[in-house]
C-alpha cells in the first residue's frame, strides 16, 4: 500500500511556520515552504488553501505576505489538520472484491472491514489528542539536545 505522506508533510510545514513567526515575526512564502519540503510552491499554495478553509492557517498577500498559523498551536490537533487534508487515507474502507459471489472471501472482507473502521476509529481519536504544541514541545527538546545544530530545511537566509 502506497504511503500518504500528505499529513507528515504538512505538519512538518505548520511546525516550521510557527517556528519561523516566532523567530522573525513573518509569515513563510510558498517559496520558503516547498524548499522546506522539496516541493513545488504551486502545491504548498494548493494545501494551504484547504487548510486556510478550515481555519488553521491565513495568507497575506503582497510584499512581506505568506502563510501564518490562524490559531495557537495548542489550539490546532493533528486530526483537525488530517480532517482539512481529507482525513488520514491510511485504511481502506473495505477490501477489493476479487471473486464476487465467493462465500470465503465475504467472511474475509467483513471482518477487514470493521478491522479497518476500528483502526481508523483509533487513529483519529489519538490525532485529535495531539496538538501542534505537543509536536513543538518534542522538536525544542531535541534542539536542546543539540544546542549547535541548525534545524534542517531553516529557510532564513544564510542558514
Amino acid at each position: 500500500m502506497k504511503r500518504d505522506s500528505r499529513l507528515s508533510n504538512i505538519l512538518h510545514a505548520l511546525l516550521h511556520m510557527a517556528d519561523h513567526e516566532a523567530k522573525t515575526g513573518a509569515p513563510m512564502t510558498s517559496d520558503q515552504l516547498a524548499l522546506c519540503l522539496s516541493t513545488n510552491p504551486v502545491v504548498v499554495r494548493r494545501t494551504m488553501a484547504g487548510l486556510r478553509e478550515q481555519g488553521l492557517v491565513a495568507s497575506e498577500k503582497g510584499h512581506g505576505g505568506g502563510w501564518r498559523l490562524a490559531k495557537p498551536l495548542d489550539q490546532v490537533s493533528l486530526g483537525q489538520v488530517s480532517a482539512a487534508l481529507g482525513g488520514a487515507d491510511l485504511f481502506p474502507e473495505a477490501p477489493p472484491v476479487e471473486a464476487d459471489g465467493c462465500l470465503v472471501e465475504a467472511a474475509v472482507n467483513d471482518a477487514l472491514a470493521e478491522t479497518y473502521a476500528a483502526a481508523r476509529a483509533l487513529l483519529v481519536a489519538r490525532l485529535n489528542d495531539i496538538t501542534l504544541a505537543d509536536l513543538a514541545a518534542d522538536f525544542s527538546r531535541r534542539m536542546a539536545a543539540h544546542p549547535n545544530r541548525t534545524p534542517p530545511h531553516d529557510p532564513r537566509p544564510g542558514s
